[in-house]
């Protein structure tokens, strides 16, 4: 499943994309400092953009690190979306689609949405005592694009529904959904 991706973008093109949606970005802890990265991997620190309580139409950019320790302390990086609801704490997870993919790595393929540089991944964030607050990508059963790669896919969440997914108030399921045939672009990149 996804243990690794990237994000190639600037504070202020976050700030933009959310912005076309109504949703004001707020630094409660100050802007954080985001270099591109080609890889972020399972237990750094990556950028999520999560509701303020009682405010609406305004979320926080905050830096948390990518999983938690799970009941067996291994680190809960993908989690299972099969049936939940996710009432609170719901985070879009910003992913960026590389201009020049031509970097090798090991067994690995690079999905990238067709026309968007940039996509979000639906992800919910928890606090425990072994790590403060951390988040994770929710997955599901692979659509079409995915399903001959793997028996699970991460959720992609059109743009349309960013918002909708900072909203506790909107129904997680009614979100969680395959993306149509030809929408992802697939590539081996090891």
């Amino acid at each position: 499943m996804c243990n690794d991706y990237r994000l190639m973008v600037d504070v202020a093109s976050i700030v933009e994309d959310f912005a076309d949606l109504n949703i004001k970005i707020r630094f409660g802890e100050g802007a954080p400092n985001l270099e591109p990265r080609e890889d972020i991997k399972i237990t750094d620190v990556g950028p999520s953009v999560r509701t303020i309580d009682g405010v609406p139409d305004e979320a926080e950019l905050v830096q948390r690190r990518w999983s938690w320790p799970g009941p067996n302390k291994r680190p809960v990086y993908n989690f299972r979306s099969d049936g939940r609801e996710f009432n609170s704490n719901r985070c879009p997870l910003r992913v960026h689609r590389p201009k020049d993919s031509k970097k090798k790595r090991k067994d690995k393929w690079l999905f990238t949405k067709e026309e968007e540089p940039v996509f979000c991944v639906a992800g919910i964030w928890r606090e425990t005592p072994e790590v403060g607050q951390a988040f994770t990508m929710l997955t599901m059963e692979p659509g079409p694009d995915i399903a001959s790669y793997n028996d699970r896919q991460i959720v992609i969440l059109e743009r349309s529904v960013w918002a909708d997914w900072l909203d506790p108030t909107i129904s997680a399921k009614s979100l969680i959904k395959p993306l149509p045939a030809g929408t992802l672009a697939v590539e081996q990149v090891g």
